[in-house]
């Protein structure tokens, strides 16, 4: 999920209808390729997204399409801002339900410069551009802020001589999540679980409306779950870790914990379990990243990755005809 060179030209996907960029080649090179995650996002559910944000978009004929046509024309899409590339996949599909095609020349997962980058050209009809505009704007520049701040975290934790997991969290805009989590993984991050249908979480609030002894609660859910499901525990203090660790819970989530008490209580649960994966959450940002790191926490959960990421600025620009002046979108 590192970084990836950009390229200049784009493959087609026949499943999807799609432009997909081609996967980095590692001939002439020991490391492995980058993962193809766009191969991750199946092609009905981008159709499905978006129309559904085309149709909140433009619910109605919108009469400036009569001013424009339905002529071929092309356009660059520049990114304004520095950061990591996201959101290739969700704004091809907007454009593409318009009857546009685009041809990346970044891929996700590359980094932008300083200044302005073109990172892909797209042709189509007129009215085709335009509309599918803003929601592809919009896609990318939240996608990019996400992916960026995942990978600063990345470089943190990194830089901490840290080797765990940086994770999202389900802190993620309604409507929105399936590009958010993509958009973490771009950055490097582990996008966490995607909803309730996977991890079996048990938070503070089910230990309290459960009123029952934490064993009985973690055995209730171990066996609802059944056999196939991590099961992970909410605790408070080190010694609900260390109970929970011994009922056998997965992973023992330490929640809004002082630094101090984290690295205490998540050395007590190892000690009870040497195999217990230890989770580290609760208001952790860049800046006090470091003091969460340690030896005995396997998992950081970032929820600021998503909700407080702040997008990148990207801009629609139609290429001028013989004649023509050259002017840059604004909507």
């Amino acid at each position: 999920m590192g970084l990836t060179p950009p390229l200049a030209k784009t493959t087609p996907s026949p499943d999807s209808g799609l432009t997909r960029p081609p996967t980095p080649s590692s001939a002439g090179s020991m490391a492995a390729p980058t993962p193809d995650l766009w191969a991750l996002l199946p092609p009905y559910k981008l159709r499905a997204l978006a129309q559904a944000w085309l149709e909140e978009d433009a619910p109605a004929p919108d009469p400036a399409s009569l001013a424009v046509g339905r002529a071929p024309r092309r356009a660059e899409l520049l990114c304004k801002s520095e950061g990591v590339l996201a959101g290739a996949p969700f704004a091809e599909a907007a454009w593409v339900e318009t009857g546009c095609r685009v041809t990346w020349r970044v891929t996700d997962g590359s980094p932008l410069p300083p200044g302005r980058t073109v990172v892909a050209e797209v042709e189509g009809p007129a009215a085709g551009l335009l509309l599918a505009e803003r929601v592809a704007l919009n896609c990318l520049g939240r996608c990019s802020g996400v992916a960026t701040a995942a990978a600063r975290a990345v470089t943190v934790a990194r830089g901490a001589g840290w080797w765990g997991t940086v994770a999202g969290t389900r802190k993620t805009t309604p409507g929105f999540r399936l590009a958010e989590k993509y958009a973490l993984a771009v950055g490097g991050a582990d996008p966490h679980r995607y909803g309730l249908g996977g991890l079996l979480l048990l938070k503070d609030n089910h230990l309290l409306a459960a009123r029952a002894p934490l064993e009985q609660v973690v055995g209730a859910a171990r066996g609802a779950g059944g056999f196939t499901r991590r099961l992970a525990v909410e605790c408070g203090s080190a010694a609900e870790a260390v109970t929970a660790a011994n009922a056998g819970a997965d992973i023992v989530l330490l929640d809004n914990f002082t630094p101090q008490a984290l690295h205490a209580a998540a050395a007590a649960a190892k000690a009870a379990r040497p195999g217990v994966t230890v989770e580290a959450s609760g208001g952790i940002g860049l800046e006090t990243l470091p003091h969460f790191l340690g030896p005995h926490v396997d998992v950081v959960s970032m929820g600021c990755l998503t909700h407080g990421a702040a997008a990148l600025d990207f801009a629609l620009r139609v290429l001028a005809g013989d004649g023509d002046d050259d002017d840059e979108g604004t909507a």
